[in-house]
């Protein structure tokens, strides 16, 4: 293949892969871009708070679910081939999401409806368990040798996007419709849109082939039967298993949740601003922060990924209490909040958000050998996101409840941070030099 054709085929790749990741992405956030309107639609009125809670826990149940996920779709993928298996997650995810903007609420069939909301936010978090492992390592296996941290982070860029995109179409709606019919049934419309979404991505992704590195190994007859056994029960790929949870995406985890989702809920809930100012601000820093994504993605490609992932845990660990103390202060002015100082406090915290996951595609796919990659990467990288950091608004607004402490809930992910970042820095070893081609 030609160099021009070969820039030419992985741009398709990673056009194609991410356009399905966002939207997988999108399907799963705007549960919890919504989650003070679901809390009042699905479960019963009377203590605001407790139903808040309620619904952070079942948005964390799919972040919980999501290393099964990883386990059901890591196989599939390392067995049967990477493309089939994200092109599951995808279906799977749009028809969950669809179907969470058509359940009927607490009103209308009673303890049905958290019970439904619960079942179908499992299968979002199975699907997205399958999706991210899939979409990392079929770009990193179309990437050249010595590219891997720039074109991945392009896939990074998808989760922020897919928040940002659940944010502007959330934010349309609600100016459209206006508030009251926006609360009453108007914010089913970004649920109910997910399935446009993902036909036109279904198109996208059954057009692409499948990832050379698979294809190569396939033919050699060095796939793995067992990969989950492979993974798992092998001790040297068991302790790069554990080392990428707790050296890696723990952290990683827990400054992405809490630069960006906690944030919101911070700004909502405990600081009372404005829904919809609320997520303009967060809106706002998340496009001015993307592009670091790929900076920084781009960057690991030249001076490591390890070092750059556990700066920016250590950083975020160091700045949260001021930056959220600072945000206090700006949000509660007797002239009203002061936006742009709201909107700089939430846009530093996303560029710790860039610093750790930038260049952790890259940094996991090279951890682990090809025939139990798929598998072997998206269950720390799940574990990491989905229960260390999908927990981390849970958490941070219990405990802030409980204590009465606006910053205690920081607590959480600061100790996370820190500890991921002593563990990784001693026992993990940068691999971004490993050749895969030629």
């Amino acid at each position: 293949m030609t160099k021009t054709k070969e820039v030419s085929n992985i741009w398709k790749v990673i056009l194609a892969s991410s356009a399905g990741t966002l939207i997988e992405w999108y399907d799963f956030y705007i549960f919890g871009s919504l989650a003070t309107i679901i809390a009042e639609q699905f479960f019963p009125k009377g203590n605001p708070t407790v139903a808040l809670l309620s619904t952070l826990a079942t948005f964390a149940t799919g972040f919980i679910v999501r290393p099964f996920g990883a386990l059901v779709f890591g196989r599939m993928g390392d067995v049967v081939g990477r493309k089939y298996a994200f092109m599951v997650t995808l279906l799977i995810m749009g028809a969950s999401t669809t179907a969470i903007g058509l359940l009927p609420n607490y009103e209308q069939i009673g303890i049905i409806a958290p019970i439904g909301l619960l079942l179908l936010r499992l299968l979002q978090g199975l699907a997205l368990g399958g999706e991210y492992g899939g979409a990392a390592t079929y770009v990193a296996e179309h990437s050249p040798d010595g590219k891997r941290g720039y074109y991945t982070s392009y896939i990074q860029t998808t989760a922020t996007l897919g928040l940002f995109v659940s944010l502007g179409v959330i934010l349309l709606t609600r100016l459209g419709l206006g508030e009251e019919t926006f609360k009453e049934w108007g914010w089913r419309l970004p649920f109910i849109l997910s399935v446009v979404l993902v036909i036109f991505s279904y198109f996208i992704r059954k057009r692409m082939s499948e990832s050379p590195v698979f294809l190569e190994m396939k033919a050699s007859g060095k796939t793995s039967s067992h990969p989950l056994h492979d993974s798992f029960f092998v001790p040297e790929n068991r302790r790069m298993v554990l080392l990428a949870l707790f050296g890696a995406t723990a952290g990683q985890g827990v400054v992405w949740y809490t630069g960006q989702f906690y944030a919101l809920y911070f700004l909502q809930t405990v600081l009372k601003v404005d829904f919809v100012l609320a997520n303009k601000i967060i809106a706002i820093a998340l496009l001015f922060g993307t592009p670091f994504f790929i900076v920084f993605g781009a960057l690991s490609d030249r001076i490591g990924r390890k070092g750059i992932m556990l700066s920016g845990m250590v950083i975020a660990a160091i700045c949260y209490i001021p930056i959220y103390q600072a945000m206090e202060k700006y949000a509660t002015l007797p002239d009203g909040p002061d936006v742009s100082m709201l909107v700089l406090l939430v846009f530093i915290q996303v560029i710790f958000v860039t610093m750790v996951y930038g260049p952790i595609a890259a940094f996991l796919v090279e951890l682990f050998p090809t025939k139990i990659r798929y598998t072997s990467m998206s269950l720390p990288y799940h574990i990491g996101n989905g229960v260390f950091g999908g927990l981390v608004p849970f958490i941070g607004t219990a405990v802030v409840a409980s204590t009465g402490n606006h910053f205690a809930g920081l607590i959480y992910p600061i100790c996370v941070a820190l500890i991921t970042a002593v563990i990784g820095a001693i026992w993990i070893k940068e691999k971004r030099d490993v050749k895969w081609h030629g």
